[in-house]
């Protein structure tokens, strides 16, 4: 039978209580590869309407992240981009920006975090919208990567595109998610 901790508030928890709750947390943070590569392979059923379905998509981005000479942080936040769709369609790249945060450098963290704003360039005018609204970030240093992460994004909707299998990028997920996370200040 596992330990629970002796609190019915967290108030009056002790040092003992709460290194029970870090070992549960290690040990739950072990499997997190094991579910985002779930969390991925369900992206098969998702969002119709486009030719290609989104783990199809997913593959696809990562596959040209690969190609382009993206390092393991970018090709897995490729492949990573459009996880929060099924639980976040408003604001799934926040979603995904989220996951990676303590993960990855925060270049990666700002590209996934932008790239829903920054593909409104190709299709905000077609609903009488303003597709250069990334503009605003022009200055901002990592500007130029979204705009080319955003390249990869949006030609990767292509039935007849070479694409990777998940198993191929499984060993990356596993290396980015099972290291040290970089950024601890994930309660802000």
């Amino acid at each position: 039978m596992r330990r629970t901790v002796g609190f019915r508030q967290m108030a009056e928890g002790t040092p003992a209580d709460y290194r029970l709750l870090d070992e549960y947390a290690s040990e739950f943070a072990a499997g997190l590869p094991d579910r985002l590569l779930t969390a991925l392979q369900r992206l098969d059923t998702s969002l119709e309407g486009y030719r290609v379905n989104r783990l199809v998509h997913s593959l696809q981005t990562a596959t040209r992240a690969e190609a382009a000479g993206a390092d393991d942080e970018l090709v897995v936040g490729a492949l990573l981009h459009d996880i929060g769709d099924d639980l976040a369609p408003y604001n799934h790249a926040a979603f995904a920006a989220s996951i990676l945060r303590p993960y990855v450098r925060e270049e990666v963290t700002w590209v996934i975090a932008q790239h829903g704003l920054f593909q409104t360039y190709y299709y905000a005018h077609h609903q009488g919208g303003d597709r250069h609204q990334r503009d605003r970030l022009k200055d901002h240093p990592w500007y130029a990567a979204c705009v080319a992460f955003c390249q990869w994004d949006q030609a990767s909707f292509d039935p007849d595109h070479p694409t990777q299998p998940l198993s191929h990028f499984a060993p990356r997920v596993r290396r980015i998610f099972s290291k040290t996370v970089r950024d601890h200040s994930v309660y802000d």
